[in-house]
């Protein structure tokens, strides 16, 4: 996840200052001193690392110890407000125009995941009970259109397309398009360069004044640091742009970008791309980031994506066949599935409180997860709602469709009959007791 470096390095330096009674200003010049080196590594722009730590300087020196708070919390706490307003302060949100449709350009460098991206964000909105539509207005990548009609057909929305003609008449047309067929979004997937050059600035200009667009969000990948951030400016000054949504978020990127855009150009981040799943998208909370980047979790957004993904009236259910000592192999596939949609264990961890940056030491086997799912696949339906019929014979037939080994195969039946036999002790409040304790030393792939 990107910020884990500057994470380690800020919660470091935040420990030192455990135990003071008071900030002194030396206290908060050596600190400040810390902070500095660990932004200008995560590749924050220099001009906005500079006023940060001037306007998190004027805050903390000679500030009083709040009552039950350490020096270290109330600089923490300094740093993680100022952070939220480099960031933005609150949430952006896309704007809406009064007169359908709603018309989002996208623009940015080749190979800052425009296309992927904007469907992604067209996907999102059709969760919100829009009715998007996408129009292909990149004629020169080889594929771009291709491309565009392939998520778009795996995500539901329809592609407007013209093939390689004028992209201005494409745009133009896929507004008219949108009108007659009642879509009031329409997200304009435009061109892209390795570099800015005036040829581009011209034709995005060029469409810019055919349809007015409500949005013009500038798509940029947070894995090219500094050069994001010069490209936003870029963009800016000849489009204005309304918003940014950054993309690989999810990778090892420093981070920089997500906290200089804004300063620089004083247009928001409204959306994050964080994975490479059609559905790996998200609204852009500078508080939930900023909290993050502190290692303080983000259970706001963690209790979000459950309730995206976890089917509530299924795990209700699951929670009934449990209390009855019906739980199968087949329910147990169903919360595999369940929660790997919810994204990777380290992920999820990432999101508890004092979890975030750090090289999490998890007892989490993600290949053994694909095992597990591999082999409950390989059997019949019969078989994972009654898996004492497994005899050799079955064992082997699972084995080889699931690309595993018998041994596989019995250690997961091992594992599933302690589950059940510690289900049937929690089933009774007399034997409950301690019973946790029993987990410790099964190897659940969990």
């Amino acid at each position: 996840m990107a910020f884990e470096s500057l994470t380690e390095k800020l919660s470091a330096t935040f420990k030192k200052l455990r135990g003071k009674g008071r900030l002194s200003e030396a206290d908060v010049k050596e600190a400040m001193k810390e902070i500095k080196m660990a932004l200008l590594e995560a590749d924050v722009n220099f001009k906005v690392v500079k006023n940060f730590v001037a306007t998190v300087s004027q805050r903390a020196v000679g500030a009083d110890v709040m009552e039950s708070l350490t020096p270290g919390q109330m600089i923490v706490k300094i740093v993680n407000e100022e952070l939220t307003a480099l960031m933005g302060g609150g949430d952006s949100k896309l704007n809406i125009s009064s007169a359908p449709p709603t018309v989002v350009m996208l623009v940015g460098l080749q190979g800052a995941g425009k296309t992927t991206n904007g469907a992604k964000l067209a996907g999102l909105m059709k969760k919100q009970g829009k009715r998007p539509l996408l129009a292909a207005c990149d004629v020169y990548r080889p594929a771009a259109i291709q491309q565009l009609e392939v998520v778009g057909s795996q995500l539901d929305i329809p592609v407007f397309q013209m093939g390689q003609t004028d992209p201005v008449d494409i745009a133009r047309a896929a507004i008219e398009h949108a009108k007659k067929h009642g879509n009031d979004l329409v997200f304009l997937d435009t061109a892209g360069r390795l570099h800015v050059d005036e040829a581009l600035m011209d034709e995005l200009r060029n469409i810019k004044s055919a349809v007015n667009p409500t949005e013009i969000l500038l798509v940029v990948d947070a894995m090219i640091g500094q050069d994001a951030v010069t490209a936003a400016k870029a963009f800016d000054d000849a489009l204005d742009i309304t918003g940014v949504m950054l993309t690989k978020l999810d990778g090892d990127a420093r981070g920089g970008a997500a906290l200089s855009i804004r300063a620089v150009t004083g247009k928001p981040i409204k959306f994050a791309g964080i994975g490479e799943k059609l559905d790996n998208v998200e609204v852009f909370h500078p508080d939930r980031m900023a909290s993050r980047i502190l290692g303080m979790g983000d259970v706001l957004s963690l209790i979000e994506k459950a309730e995206q993904n976890l089917d509530a009236k299924k795990a209700a259910e699951q929670m009934e066949r449990l209390r009855k000592n019906k739980f199968t192999l087949a329910d147990f596939y169903d919360q595999l599935v369940q929660l790997k949609s919810m994204g990777s264990m380290q992920d999820i961890a990432s999101m508890l409180p004092g979890m975030g940056g750090k090289k999490l030491d998890l007892n989490v086997d993600e290949k053994q997860l694909a095992r597990v799912e591999a082999i409950i696949q390989s059997m019949t339906p019969y078989e994972r709602e009654n898996p004492s019929v497994l005899n050799s014979s079955r064992k082997k037939r699972i084995a080889a469709g699931s690309g595993t080994q018998v041994v596989d195969v019995n250690r997961l039946l091992k594992q599933f009959e302690s589950i059940q036999l510690l289900t049937k002790q929690f089933a009774d409040p007399k034997r409950s007791r301690g019973l946790l304790n029993k987990f410790k030393g099964m190897g659940l792939p969990f």
